[in-house]
């Protein structure tokens, strides 16, 4: 499966570390989080990879040269940022007739992607996408989701202080090919996936629980949290 990897952010809440440094590239326990990520995926057998650069692109197609899967993988540089929504509606054709996977690849994962997909190819029949879910210990933090007996997403709250639970969108998904197709000619004032795509898709998403780490690094606390676990494998 063709996965879309956005790794163009500034990582602004990470600094000073990211002042010389993308965030897609800071070292969890010496490997780079965009190297985990192609490792990962690539072990259960997805790719070809796309993957935006912007913030200290030199040093993203650096890495990306000297990658073991560099082969597998295309860079499309933005020299405006397109957003979220906006870089995935810019790149459809990357994905041809097919599934894909849209992934927000400055978090720290370790799931099991394998069983992902395989939810995903078994999902209610009126799903246009799936969603990776995690349980976190700070739900104000995350955009939580609630599901129906048939783990449908039904509500979305975004970085409430009161959220109704503690079950967290983890920015990981499983586009099908009809929404991908439906996405098609959306105009540029589509930027973000997670407030202009995910609302309008309430009650047709699938959500997959991952009982692997799962992690925003967007804080030094939660990055050195994410430091202090075992090395990934």
């Amino acid at each position: 499966m063709k996965a879309l990897l956005l790794a163009a952010g500034f990582g602004t809440r990470l600094r000073p570390l990211t002042d010389t440094m993308p965030k897609c590239l800071v070292p969890i326990r010496g490997e780079p989080l965009l190297g985990i990520w192609l490792r990962s995926l690539a072990a259960a057998g997805c790719g070809p990879f796309l993957i935006n650069t912007h913030y200290l692109s030199d040093q993203v197609e650096v890495f990306i040269e000297q990658s073991p899967h560099r082969d597998q993988i295309s860079v499309v540089h933005e020299p405006a940022l397109l957003g979220t929504a906006g870089t995935l509606i810019s790149n459809l054709d990357f994905f041809g007739d097919e599934d894909g996977l849209l992934i927000h690849a400055d978090n720290y994962c370790l799931a099991d992607f394998t069983a992902f997909i395989h939810a995903h190819q078994n999902r209610p029949p009126e799903c246009l996408m799936s969603m990776m879910t995690f349980r976190t210990d700070n739900p104000s933090s995350c955009g939580i989701v609630t599901l129906d007996a048939n783990d449908i997403v039904v509500r979305f709250e975004e970085k409430q202080p009161n959220p109704s639970g503690n079950l967290a969108n983890g920015a990981v998904y499983i586009l099908s090919r009809t929404l991908l197709e439906q996405l098609r000619g959306k105009g540029s004032e589509i930027i973000d996936f997670s407030t202009q795509v995910l609302p309008s898709l309430i009650g047709r998403i699938h959500a997959w629980e991952t009982s692997g780490t799962l992690i925003d690094i967007g804080t030094p606390q939660t990055y050195a949290f994410a430091n202090a676990l075992p090395r990934a494998r």
